[in-house]
């Protein structure tokens, strides 16, 4: 279950990486945050006052090859998603992200470097509750043969089709419900990919200069070219459901419902984003303790532990059998 308060870090991260598209080496601090503060962003490489960038929706000023948050000072951090599809997968609420840098360090593509540094640095629940957004109707965004969507749900699920000509992606589909346990075991490994055949031209827009395989999954036509191979046969659509659990983390409090998405994206899913939160009709705020609580979900709850044992249960014959 998650958590019904509102929760921060215990400790400070202190971190140097690598920017993905800059390349320069950039310092990162996350340090623990006030209730009701949620996550911001700070450039301390800019005049003091102009650095700070809540991460929230109506702050995104760019999605191309990620997500881009900005101010009005014209400041802005770039390729924010997995760093926040991490603190909100962990079910943290409130924290300052200071850098030194116009981007977060892309680490190994993944998430899941920043769960570990969450994890280490621990987690403290605070003293106020948590709030969530109940999706009430549906909301959808089309661009050609794309699609995203949120509907009704009375739990959080994603689930996200690909189709790539690429051989070595091809079409994938994957539905999940989001949780904290489901997110570090299934979804936070996922890197982000590229195409071979792309970087002549991001090098000449002076993009991915920071990208390597150890930072991305690079495909070339129908083979994968890293070594090591895949972490999961469908990595790449596990990839984008973290990216779409980071898109969505702008919202600024978790959103209970289910986002379908074909063909989805950083643009499409802020469009989404942006469209049902400007639906006053949409949405309405939920405290979760009240809603957890409720007996309806209570019961779905306790339905989806029973199938999860039986799914475990089953497996473990098959293996015996096997």
């Amino acid at each position: 279950m998650a958590s019904i308060v509102q929760r921060t870090l215990k400790t400070c991260i202190p971190y140097v990486g690598t920017g993905l598209h800059s390349g320069c080496r950039i310092g990162m601090l996350v340090r623990p945050s006030e209730v009701n503060t949620g996550v911001r962003f700070l450039r301390n490489d800019v005049p003091t006052g102009r650095g700070v960038i809540p991460a929230l929706w109506h702050q995104v000023v760019d999605t191309r090859l990620g997500t881009i948050i900005g101010n009005e000072f014209g400041i802005s951090v770039s390729t924010v998603e997995h760093l926040m599809a991490a603190l909100h997968g962990c079910g943290i609420d409130n924290a300052v992200v200071e850098l030194d840098g116009p981007e977060v360090p892309i680490l190994d593509g993944s998430a899941e470097p920043f769960v570990a540094m969450i994890e280490r640095a621990g987690i403290i629940d605070q003293e106020a509750k948590r709030w969530a957004m109940l999706v009430e109707e549906t909301v959808e965004v089309r661009l050609d043969d794309k699609v995203v969507r949120l509907e009704p749900c009375p739990i959080t699920r994603i689930t996200a089709e690909i189709d790539f000509p690429d051989t070595a992606v091809g079409t994938q589909r994957l539905s999940t419900v989001m949780t904290e346990p489901v997110f570090k075991r299934d979804l936070a490994r996922a890197r982000t990919f590229g195409f071979a055949d792309q970087i002549e031209d991001l090098y000449e827009r002076e993009l991915a200069l920071g990208g390597s395989p150890q930072n991305a999954i690079l495909i070339d036509g129908d083979v994968v070219v890293n070594e090591e191979g895949l972490r999961f046969h469908d990595e790449f659509v596990r990839h984008k459901i973290l990216d779409i659990i980071g898109d969505l983390s702008l919202a600024g409090v978790p959103v209970i419902g289910h986002f379908y998405g074909y063909k989805p994206g950083h643009a499409l899913n802020q469009a989404l984003l942006r469209k049902f939160i400007s639906n006053e009709h949409a949405w309405s705020y939920v405290m979760l303790d009240e809603y957890e609580n409720a007996p309806g979900l209570r019961r779905l709850s306790d339905a989806l532990a029973t199938t999860a044992t039986r799914v475990k249960k089953a497996w473990s014959r098959l293996r015996v059998v096997a």
